[in-house]
């Protein structure tokens, strides 16, 4: 059952910008957050940044400044604006949806900075 859709990764100069969606299932039920993760190879899965139901915000350091995400939670869906990336910004990008009892994962998207 796929209950997180993500889409919008690619590959982006550095400078470069590229916007991330997710849409969470309907049948998810108690979301308090949603956000996005990432795992570059060799690395633990790391937080990027993640937004509450009431609309609290918290960022990595490293992308504080330069991506901004948002949520419309009529919609069930995070989104995630990436400017100014950097070739440390390539990783797996994970959607994210924090629920009572649970979490739950998208499939992940591959994001990669180089010219």
């Amino acid at each position: 059952q796929v209950q997180l859709v993500e889409s919008g990764g690619g590959l982006v100069q550095p400078g470069g910008s590229l916007r991330l969606s997710c849409t969470a299932s309907r049948t998810i039920f108690s979301i308090y957050a949603m956000g996005w993760y990432r795992q570059a190879p060799g690395k633990q899965r790391e937080l990027v940044v993640s937004i509450t139901t009431g609309g609290d915000t918290n960022y990595a350091d490293s992308v504080k400044g330069r991506f901004t995400g948002s949520r419309d939670n009529a919609k069930n869906t995070v989104y995630l604006q990436m400017n100014s990336l950097k070739p440390e910004d390539t990783a797996v990008y994970y959607c994210n949806a924090r629920a009572i009892g649970r979490d739950y994962w998208g499939q992940g998207t591959q994001v990669t900075v180089s010219s």
